[in-house]
């Protein structure tokens, strides 16, 4: 649903971005980028990866200093290229990952850096009054002296953003802030960012979410290719027409075919270790099932265990009607296990080797890659030439040769699908194949894992995204401190009852 305009919006500018340009030899990052934010206004960035988002925010911080353009922040001009004078402004930022102190608290954290070092003591009450009256006024509600070590994620964020108010910021820059949240803190976070535009202040949101930023955004801008394409109220567009804007046409429909599952490929029975606690699963051929959870309730183990990176402790394991008593990454692959792996970079590939080896993966010992214990390039780049080009991999000029670490983000993981799902596998171990990637990207990667579910693949996609999970899967489970829900259809799963789930209700301690 569209944000109702808030009428209370003043003309006032917080911020004025005009003709921002910024080139990387023969990139061309920025490209003459204008951009307002109001005061009590928040504004949606979307683009995809390589738009030049990130570049934009950096200039913005003093990070890099533009070819060309000026900014403004309540009508002054900024000094470009300097972090201290963009924090001297008023300007603040959340990043996706929180940046705090584990072992410190609450308040320390929020006053580590504010006090000269040359003071003899820490103003403690005075700090702490700032910010309670903070934490009151926006309904963060935090104990001050809590660890944060000891916080939900959730709460570490609220952290993060008193920390930059605390320091004065009155534009709020915000980068993927849902990424790690659960539905419930998700809507704790709007109703936070809400009540911050209400007082004054001025949220420019970074995210992949398109319905995140209709449910929260007054105005959405996006960018291709380093220019503004599209600058419009967030009410009168759509996620259409906005996913159209990102990627310059407009993305087809998901289509999910109804179709009755096959015999179980997987079976998990009581298995423990790393985390988990007797998690038992089944997976059939032509079905996706689904596992929610908030990152670090065993999401990782789980995967280690059934790509043969972890023994379990107890229980076993089934494939295809087999028990396997003892099993190595090797032997699942022989057998027919394809891993998407949530590190596409530091786990899928090696970035300083050649596409044709990373593709090749751990298939170098078979026919027709070896013979007599020799490896037959010829074949192999041949081979990886004809699957690249079938999962439309770009960027590489048409050689196999080039490195893998040029390519973007969404290259990268064409790579790993072109790798993995180009030998027809029984069953797909998917971790957060979408994590970081933009709209179209994401949609080819859909299609290609419901194209392998229609092909009679079982597939078990372990993701954060709730919206990813009830599109595609026909059963949904929760992760939750090692322990694992009954998977249910997905027709009768919730996104209330799920994010209540993820949160830990109706989870034994």
């Amino acid at each position: 649903m569209n944000p109702s305009p808030r009428s209370e919006l003043g003309s006032e500018l917080a911020l004025q971005v005009q003709g921002i340009s910024k080139r990387f030899g023969e990139l061309l990052a920025n490209d003459r980028i204008d951009l307002t934010v109001k005061v009590g206004e928040i504004v949606a960035i979307l683009g995809e990866n390589g738009a030049g988002k990130t570049t934009l925010m950096n200039i913005l911080f003093g990070h890099y200093l533009p070819d060309q353009g000026q900014v403004r922040v309540f009508g002054q001009p900024l000094t470009l290229g300097s972090p201290a004078a963009a924090l001297a402004a008023g300007l603040g930022m959340v990043h996706q990952h929180v940046l705090l102190a584990e072992n410190l608290s609450v308040l320390d954290n929020v006053i580590l850096g504010t006090e000269p070092l040359w003071q003899l003591w820490s103003a403690r009450a005075q700090a702490r009054s700032k910010l309670m009256h903070l934490a009151t006024e926006l309904g963060l509600d935090i104990p001050a002296d809590a660890l944060v070590g000891s916080l939900s994620v959730g709460e570490r964020q609220r952290v993060e953003i008193l920390k930059v108010l605390y320091r004065g910021a009155r534009i709020l820059i915000l980068d993927e802030p849902t990424a790690v949240l659960t539905p419930p803190e998700v809507e704790q976070l709007f109703a936070t960012l809400r009540r911050m535009v209400e007082r004054g202040l001025s949220i420019l949101l970074i995210s992949h979410k398109l319905q995140e930023v209709m449910a929260v955004s007054d105005r959405v801008v996006v960018l291709r290719q380093g220019r503004v394409v599209l600058s419009t109220p967030t009410a009168t567009t759509t996620t259409t027409a906005l996913a159209a804007a990102m990627v310059g046409h407009q993305i087809p429909a998901l289509v999910r075919d109804p179709q009755g599952r096959g015999e179980v490929v997987l079976e998990l029975q009581g298995v423990s270790g790393g985390g988990l606690r007797e998690v038992s699963l089944r997976v059939h051929r032509g079905e996706i099932v689904g596992i929610a959870g908030v990152a670090g309730n065993g999401q990782t183990a789980l995967v280690d265990v059934l790509c043969g990176g972890r023994r379990p402790e107890q229980g076993g394991m089934r494939l295809a009607g087999q028990v396997l008593r003892f099993w190595t990454p090797q032997l699942l692959i022989q057998k027919g296990v394809a891993r998407i792996p949530e590190d596409r970079q530091g786990t899928g590939l090696i970035g300083s080797l050649s596409l044709w080896e990373n593709w090749l993966g751990g298939r170098y010992r078979e026919q027709p890659f070896c013979r007599w214990g020799l490896l037959r390039r010829q074949v192999i780049e041949q081979q990886a030439a004809a699957a690249l080009a079938r999962f439309e991999v770009r960027g590489h000029q048409g050689s196999v040769r080039a490195p893998a670490q040029v390519l973007s983000g969404g290259n990268q993981q064409k790579v790993i699908l072109a790798r993995e799902l180009f030998r027809d596998p029984q069953l797909i171990v998917a971790h957060q194949p979408t994590q970081g990637l933009d709209v179209g990207a994401v949609a080819y990667v859909h299609g290609q894992l419901l194209a392998a579910r229609q092909g009679g693949a079982g597939i078990l996609l372990i993701s954060e995204d709730l919206d990813e999970l009830l599109s595609l899967a026909d059963r949904i489970g929760v992760l939750y401190r090692g322990r694992l829900s009954e998977p249910i259809a997905r027709e009768q799963a919730t996104r209330t009852a799920l994010g209540l789930q993820m949160a830990g209700q109706g989870y034994a301690s």
